[in-house]
């Protein structure tokens, strides 16, 4: 959100603006511990008598003495809630694929064998997309001699809970002992009600490549905890990659997100907040600053995927409108197991 004009803050509105959509920036004092100004949003129901009320999404009505305004400006109607979009797996596990690229890729069949130095699951594992084109066992064989040349575990990512899932391979994985591990949820959600969620005016710096800053909250580069070269590649291979970043109040990297940009869809990945500056609205304020940058690029989906023990992600994204699309979870050979 930008108030400032030729260098200097200015209240663009007046009483002719009553009943439209405005941002407001307040001087509330600041002191110990408190900020110097407070922002609010919502449609400006009147102003009387040298006070401003403001009505936010909520239905909480908020009253500002004319005499505290330090900025304000008409912004554009909150965009009607939207049904999320629709999709098939297949599209989805595909434009996933996509969006957090494997540095080594090899075919069988229509399954594709992915590998990038042990970096994530997603980026070392098959993705298993219609027939292998030989039977399941050889598949199976193909898959574990592959992945034990590269010093890698055979892993198997398999879709469930849709008629268009996996969940018939999932079935004959476990028979033949392929344990399951690290359930996930595909959520998803229309793009543009996601960019206007955070009334916060902390700035959020978009990049192309994650600085030290980023990759030190982030924390999941390497088993070293440095930022290997493979873990590089693929978190900034995709078509069209933003990190966002937000600094705290001391200067330190406050909250992260990662944003690819594929066609119609809007992936969002490592919305990650420094314990310090949680419960201060920062990961919704990353995701709408990403939100934005995706709208202009031409995008109208939003997809993201989370562990389906996270409880406190799965509330934010519950908040923020994403419903459930599909899940899918790991399955890893153990020795001796059946292949």
């Amino acid at each position: 959100m930008e108030f400032l004009a030729g260098g200097r803050a200015e209240v663009r509105i007046t009483r002719a603006d009553v009943g439209k959509r405005v941002s407001v920036r307040r001087l509330t004092g600041g002191g110990a511990g408190e900020p110097a100004f407070t922002d609010v949003v919502g449609v400006l129901t009147s102003w009387d008598e040298g006070v401003l009320s403001i009505t936010r999404r909520s239905g909480e009505c908020v009253g500002i003495e004319e005499s505290s305004l330090v900025a304000a400006k008409v912004v554009p109607a909150e965009p009607a809630r939207r049904k999320g979009p629709v999709a098939t797996t297949r599209e989805l596990q595909q434009v996933a694929a996509r969006g957090w690229p494997a540095l080594e890729t090899e075919r069988l069949g229509e399954w594709t064998l992915r590998a990038s130095g042990g970096f994530t699951r997603r980026a070392n594992s098959v993705l298993p997309l219609g027939d292998p084109g030989v039977p399941l066992d050889a598949a199976l064989e193909r898959i574990v001699q592959w992945y034990g040349e590269r010093g890698l575990p055979p892993v198997i990512v398999v879709a469930t809970g849709r008629a268009d899932a996996g969940d018939e391979l999932a079935a004959q994985l476990a028979e033949r002992g392929w344990t399951d591990e690290r359930h996930t949820t595909v959520r998803i959600s229309a793009l543009a009600p996601l960019a206007d969620t955070a009334a916060d005016t902390t700035p959020v710096a978009l990049t192309r490549e994650p600085g030290a800053d980023w990759l030190a909250l982030y924390n999941r580069t390497g088993e070293t905890g440095g930022p290997t070269a493979d873990a590089l590649k693929v978190l900034t291979g995709g078509p069209s990659v933003w990190f966002a970043t937000v600094r705290g109040a001391g200067g330190g990297t406050a909250a992260i997100g990662r944003l690819v940009v594929d066609g119609r869809w809007a992936g969002f990945a490592a919305i990650e907040v420094d314990p310090a500056e949680r419960r201060q609205g920062l990961a919704t304020l990353v995701m709408a600053a990403l939100a934005e940058r995706a709208l202009d690029e031409g995008a109208s989906a939003a997809y993201l995927q989370v562990e389906t023990d996270n409880a406190g992600a799965l509330a934010l994204y519950d908040r923020l409108g994403f419903t459930d699309h599909h899940g899918y979870h790991y399955r890893r050979a153990l020795p001796g197991g059946r292949r």
